[in-house]
């Protein structure tokens, strides 16, 4: 066995029975194929490699023998690899992925030229209907050249998807490998959340209690970040709102931050809110709001006594705000006994259209068990991964 087959699907299986060619062109980038080939398969995709000249002098072939467990197509031979993979035939692979993209493909691709089998690989798939995902990585003065972005232009007007590069400094540099796998994953996954626009509200609000100190709680933010890359790779324009939290937000997710209740009430009143058909909310939004003393609060006392006032319904106002659009909220509770009738409780008070509800022990942890509550009452306990139960969630919409 290939040393490539021990790692498939050792991540998840969200690209299992998925076949990709993928095409390297002669970017200096072309050294991380290795790592996206690994990262691929970990999701349990097949992975082939076609590489044009200038890619062979930057890659050794053999590299990518090794990362894939396939030869590395370098000429095109009485096999007719282009249409074997990308053709008119009953079992075409699912994607021609190019990464890195250089403006020289991106060119030929644009005009029809197929002088490489990376080129000639696209030609055949633009003309069957083969889905392609180019990944640009050169110099920032190639990547602004008007004619490479109409040749971009006329790339995407035919079809084909273009990942947009990191923009540092005078590079367009390739963009992070899980960024890649993501937009693999959503280019070809189930896309039942495709067009979609879906809000994630997670994260802990935190309460200034003087100028320095704050009231919050233990919310890693985990499942919210869950939702948001599982939403992602099914297809949805998702954005987060996110509050205090340690899980870190991927690059490819659009993001803006809150810090206290008053900031959410902020965020619902923006006109753009209006765009989104789905939320859900799993913030851990503070119930008491303390007074905020002036200064800092001075050390050594032997008591301090924080008055905390109500905080106003966040969901009650997301739902007046709302009013069309589906909302799934979480219910947290101490005691499992209880999480039902109270999750119950949260449902047909702020009419959802579903909720979640959990215990206190998922708080922080990489796992957890949760109740989905529907609309019409039907109940039922999922326990594991966070971002296993983020699809379960992401199914109630």
């Amino acid at each position: 066995m290939h040393p490539a087959e021990e790692l498939r699907g050792k991540k998840n299986n969200k690209l299992l029975h998925k076949r990709i060619v993928l095409g390297v062109t002669g970017s200096i980038a072309a050294v991380e194929c290795v790592k996206l080939s690994r990262e691929l398969i970990r999701h349990g995709a097949t992975v082939y490699p076609v590489m044009t000249p200038s890619a062979t002098r930057i890659i050794h072939p053999d590299a990518l023998e090794f990362a894939t467990g396939h030869k590395p197509v370098v000429q095109l031979t009485g096999q007719t690899e282009h249409v074997a993979w990308c053709g008119l035939v009953p079992d075409p692979v699912d994607l021609l992925l190019i990464s890195p993209c250089t403006a020289n493909t991106i060119s030929k691709i644009a005009r029809g030229i197929d002088d490489t089998p990376v080129t000639t690989c696209a030609t055949t798939a633009i003309g069957s209907g083969i889905p392609i995902l180019l990944v640009p990585a050169m110099h920032l003065s190639m990547y602004d050249h008007k004619i490479i972005q109409k040749n971009i232009k006329i790339c995407t007007d035919h079809g084909v998807l273009v990942l947009d590069p990191n923009i540092s400094g005078t590079k367009a540099k390739f963009p992070e490998i899980p960024q890649i796998v993501e937009t693999v994953i959503r280019t070809i996954g189930k896309q039942d959340l495709h067009k979609r626009k879906i809000l994630i509200i997670g994260g802990a609000t935190a309460e200034p209690i003087d100028e320095i100190r704050v009231l919050t709680n233990r919310s890693s933010g985990k499942t919210a970040i869950a939702l948001s890359i599982n939403a992602f790779e099914r297809g949805a324009d998702v954005e987060l709102w996110y509050g205090s939290a340690s899980e870190p937000v991927p690059s490819y997710i659009t993001c803006r931050r809150f810090a206290t209740v008053a900031d959410l009430f902020r965020l619902i009143k923006d006109r753009r809110l209006k765009q989104f058909d789905a939320v859900i909310v799993c913030a851990a939004i503070a119930n008491y709001i303390p007074k905020k003393q002036n200064g800092k609060i001075p050390s050594g006392k032997e008591t301090l006594v924080i008055t905390c006032v109500d905080a106003p319904v966040f969901l009650e106002a997301l739902r007046c705000h709302l009013p069309r659009a589906r909302i799934i909220a979480f219910k947290t509770e101490e005691k499992k006994k209880n999480v039902l009738g109270r999750t119950r409780q949260l449902l047909t008070k702020y009419h959802l259209d579903g909720a979640v509800g959990n215990t206190l022990t998922g708080f922080g942890g990489e796992s957890n068990e949760i109740l989905l509550l529907s609309k019409k009452g039907k109940s039922t306990w999922k326990k594991g991964k966070k971002e296993e139960l983020a699809s379960v969630i992401l199914d109630m919409l």
